[in-house]
C-alpha cells in the first residue's frame, strides 16, 4: 500500500494492520511512486521464495 506524504515523497505500508500498534507498518520511504512500487514487488517476490 502507497501513500504521498506532505513532503511529496511516497512510503509504503503494509497490506495488514499491525496487532500491537493497530497501524500499518513502514516499509519504507522513497523519492518516487515508481521506486516505491520497484520496492513493494520485491518484498510480495521475497514473501514468496
Amino acid at each position: 500500500m502507497i501513500r504521498k506524504l506532505k513532503s511529496g515523497k511516497y512510503r509504503l505500508y503494509s497490506r495488514k494492520v499491525d496487532e500491537k500498534t493497530g497501524r500499518r507498518r513502514n516499509l519504507g520511504t522513497f523519492d518516487s511512486r515508481e521506486a516505491a512500487e520497484k520496492h513493494e514487488r520485491e518484498v510480495q517476490y521475497f514473501k514468496r521464495h
